[in-house]
């Protein structure tokens, strides 16, 4: 009909609602549109309803394509968000609930279960798991397909909360306060604990898709690769943990480390830059409580920012500076995947060329 036709657009939607919540304009409408014994009558009340829940159902649809798939019948549970990959152009018309719908990642800790967000960037899996009340197994979501979690994957993972253990097809590996492990594609059977669940192990969890088996080696921090960046004059004083990266251990296409910012520095990336060839992921951590970060993301011309509490992440697209700046001093962890394992292949942009 000629009146549905004239609702096909969202603010068509939202003006027939308004149009149903106002009994005179409902009868004004209805007249024009309508036979006059119809109006008034319980049909016209009915045609309307009806269609008022066909539009709404619309309306619904229409929402942020985040969506969250959680299995509570699972133990542990777990919970799965998927996010879409987003170009330029449309990160460029965002607001900023959808910035933080498409790229921030709230919450990774809750006691006993495992939180999973999958970015269609390289489909890197971010996730967190707190053990609490034992030993977990890394259960697989139903998402992927797989016979278990590390059939066709890698896991790397850093410890930012109390020890704890891993133990990976029945090798145990205790991992302390900002230790890292690695476990490789093929493994079959991974389990969390925390030695006290006063003091629970947080494990961050980073994970993508692998085509060869290495061997599973945990990092301590003594053993990571140590690079020292930046000055207190230009407030970005921090030092550059390579845990997870090609020249310590070898790994399909995962890459993490940790940068530690000092005390009186605040920026971190800077000056900015992006890579193609790779997408990264920053979890921000060590934020004093009631401080903040501000991460700045988007083409070097075309820059926008969200803002950031403690132990959250954010999805940064190949194309996209990842950049911070904070109220305070921090640290925070970086993982990358994608087509080389080159840590020092970048494309800087000038600090005076950002927009």
């Amino acid at each position: 009909m000629e009146f549905v036709e004239r609702y096909k657009s969202i603010s068509g939607y939202l003006l027939l609602i308004d149009l149903l919540a106002d009994p005179g304009l409902l009868i004004w409408v209805s007249r024009s549109l309508f036979p006059k014994e119809w109006v008034g009558k319980r049909v016209l009340r009915l045609i309307f309803t009806k269609t008022y829940r066909v539009f709404s159902a619309k309306i619904i649809a229409m929402q942020p394509e985040t969506t969250i798939h959680t299995d509570s019948t699972t133990k542990p549970a777990i919970a799965f968000e998927s996010r879409y990959a987003s170009s330029p152009t449309e990160v460029k018309t965002m607001n900023t609930d959808q910035l933080r719908q498409n790229f921030l990642i709230e919450k990774l800790f809750v006691a006993d279960q495992f939180r999973w967000t999958l970015s269609f960037f390289d489909r890197y899996l971010t996730g967190g798991i707190m053990p609490v009340t034992g030993s977990l197994t890394l259960e697989t979501p139903e998402q992927l397909k797989a016979a278990y979690f590390l059939e066709r994957r890698e896991l790397g993972m850093i410890n930012v909360g109390g020890p704890g253990r891993v133990v990976a097809d029945g090798v145990s590996y205790d991992v302390d306060y900002k230790e890292a492990l690695y476990i490789g594609q093929g493994t079959q059977q991974v389990t969390f604990e925390s030695h006290d669940s006063a003091n629970p192990a947080k494990f961050y969890l980073n994970s993508t898709p692998a085509h060869h088996s290495y061997p599973t080696r945990k990092v301590s921090r003594g053993e990571a690769e140590v690079v020292e960046l930046g000055s207190m004059e230009t407030a970005n004083h921090r030092t550059i943990n390579k845990v997870l990266v090609n020249s310590v251990l070898p790994t399909c296409q995962l890459q993490m480390g940790m940068t530690e910012l000092k005390p009186g520095s605040v920026w971190n990336t800077m000056p900015a830059h992006t890579h193609d060839r790779r997408m990264e992921v920053y979890f921000y951590f060590e934020v004093p409580k009631g401080q903040s970060v501000c991460h700045f993301m988007g083409q070097p011309q075309e820059t926008r920012h969200i803002w950031m509490q403690n132990e959250q992440a954010v999805i940064s697209p190949n194309w996209s500076i990842h950049s911070g700046s904070g109220t305070s001093n921090y640290t925070f962890i970086w993982g990358m995947a994608g087509e080389n394992l080159d840590y020092g292949d970048m494309d800087f942009c000038a600090i005076n060329d950002l927009r």
